[in-house]
């Protein structure tokens, strides 16, 4: 199963993101990692180019909600991607916040899977889970 991954924003956790790229390759994923700084249209088009079926996004600088609000706006420009699994997590919001509050305001901008400051193994097990479910 194809997964285009990256940092979204202008945030530069370069060794979280090594970490998701290793961890997804450890579990049989073909991974296109964007990097950090990366655009919310540029893992778009990534998806459009390489027919992957799950988008992964990070945030560890709590700047993901700024970016994350225009998801469903983007998501019916590209009309191809009605059965794109998308998933965000990391730290998503800046200063303190909780999971009951954060989770569906996430949802609520289009995303199926949000993992506010859930670790990277616990995240992966539960995009396994929702894939099962829904494929």
């Amino acid at each position: 199963m194809k997964v285009v991954t990256g940092v979204i924003g202008n945030d530069i956790h370069v060794v979280a993101n090594r970490l998701m790229d290793l961890s997804l390759n450890a579990r049989g994923y073909e991974v296109f990692n964007l990097g950090v700084n990366t655009y919310l249209e540029e893992f778009f088009d990534a998806v459009v180019e390489t027919g992957a079926e799950i988008l992964l996004i990070s945030s560890l600088n709590g700047e993901a909600e700024g970016w994350g609000r225009e998801v469903k706006l983007l998501k019916a420009k590209y009309k191809s991607l009605d059965n794109l699994t998308m998933m965000i997590g990391g730290n998503l919001t800046v200063g303190s916040g909780n999971a009951e509050d954060i989770v569906p305001r996430y949802k609520n901008y289009g995303f199926d899977l949000v993992c506010h400051q859930v670790d990277l193994n616990t995240g992966l097990d539960m995009l396994e889970t929702y894939i099962q479910e829904h494929r």
